[in-house]
């Protein structure tokens, strides 16, 4: 599905719960080098001349002369970075090329091209005074490279757009501190978050030190809980809080939950967001779950199956269904009657080595961390213990092995 752009601007803005906050206002999008420019997201004017930035990857459906959006809006207010563009202020009405024709944007369209991602694929153009539009492709145009701000940056972050997080992090790491910092600062919060995950912790404090305390506030929201506990347990203690107290109180909550227990232990390392159905789901449900694209394979491989509420602390836990069963199983069939009895959860004071014995003697990729009163409070994944067990400087020898 296209969606132009040009007629967004006004569109009102609807939170989950269907009230409207705001309006629309204009687009953000990145350029990069010969490919279609990605879209970030929306500026959003929610009070008098206030707007702050909605991710498209929280826009739930834009139909209907409205805009939905899942989970939380950030009231930061939105601050255009050097390698971001506006679809509204600076795209519509710029004198562009076709060929060797002279021509003027009157809008461009947008189509989700992968689940999640977003990009402007068709530009509508006029000539002269006649407002008769011709839509083509974006490739087909040229002229939009006069948008690019910070060419240097631009240019390597368009260079890296296919790279995995951890390739992505690799490359980072073997640039100059300058030349790292700087890129670093020039993504955008979801991706510079995935990329400090996979970053060690040196280069984390680093990167992190150098945003506003706000916008390291809010990278750290977009990273998982245990990642960002992980890193906040290397920071001063000062700057840990000061980080913790920006952050929005239900992004920060399981975060402060992960920072009660020791780094060695299974809480210390466990993921608090693992997938969690009750009993009454179904299997088609489930699968749907573990589709979705930002899970890992570890966290995917089986759902968690408790009593309300489900997230954690959940009420009761009932046991685990691996993705191999809800393979082999009817769409219809009930999750509380496909649970594995085998597999008994973990506590979280367990250490780093009763935990990789445990994984290792029934050959899971991952386990559940259960409380003392029976609640699910996390799951362990394979990936969470050897990022622990491996010494702090392992990716530096892994490159030295590549030589």
């Amino acid at each position: 599905m296209k969606i132009f752009l040009a007629r967004l601007p006004g569109t009102p803005v609807f939170d989950p719960a269907g009230d409207q906050i705001g309006r629309v206002r204009d687009v953000v999008v990145g350029l990069r080098l010969n490919r279609p420019p990605v879209v970030h997201g929306l500026v959003v004017e929610v009070q008098p001349r206030r707007k702050v930035f909605l991710p498209i990857t929280r826009v739930r459906g834009i139909e209907a002369g409205s805009v939905v959006f899942t989970g939380r809006l950030n009231m930061r207010r939105f601050e255009q970075r050097a390698t971001e563009t506006l679809v509204v202020g600076e795209i519509l009405d710029l004198a562009v090329h076709l060929g060797d024709q002279p021509m003027t944007v009157y809008d461009v369209a947008m189509e989700e091209t992968r689940p999640s991602t977003w990009e402007i694929t068709k530009v509508a153009l006029y000539k002269g005074r006649r407002r008769e539009p011709r839509t083509v492709g974006w490739g087909e145009v040229s002229g939009f490279d006069t948008l690019q701000k910070d060419q240097g940056a631009a240019g390597l972050i368009a260079a890296f757009e296919s790279l995995r997080a951890a390739d992505m992090a690799s490359a980072l790491h073997d640039l100059p501190s300058k030349r790292r910092i700087e890129i670093a600062r020039a993504l955008n919060d979801d991706r510079l978050a995935d990329v400090l995950e996979e970053l060690p912790p040196d280069d984390q404090i680093g990167i992190l030190g150098t945003l506003e305390p706000e916008r390291a506030a809010d990278v750290l929201e977009e990273m998982g809980p245990d990642d960002a506990a992980d890193l906040l347990h290397d920071l001063p203690e000062e700057q840990a809080a000061k980080l913790l107290a920006l952050m929005e109180p239900g992004e920060a909550a399981p975060v402060r939950r992960l920072l009660t227990y020791p780094e060695d232990s299974a809480g210390g390392v466990m993921t608090s967001e693992p997938v969690i159905l009750p009993p009454s789901a179904t299997v088609a449900e489930a699968l749907a779950h573990i589709r979705q694209q930002d899970l890992t394979p570890a966290v995917a491989a089986q759902v968690y199956v408790t009593r309300p509420p489900s997230e954690t602390p959940t009420g009761t836990y009932l046991g685990v269904s691996h993705f191999q069963r809800l393979l082999r199983e009817p769409p219809s069939t009930l999750l509380g009657g496909v649970l594995d009895p085998s597999i008994d959860p973990i506590r979280p004071d367990f250490t780093l080595r009763e935990v990789t014995y445990y994984l290792a003697n029934y050959n899971l990729l991952a386990a559940p961390v259960v409380d003392e009163l029976g609640r699910l409070v996390g799951a362990v994944t394979v990936d969470d213990v050897l990022d622990h067990l491996l010494p702090e400087d392992w990716r530096e020898r892994a490159d030295d092995r590549d030589d």
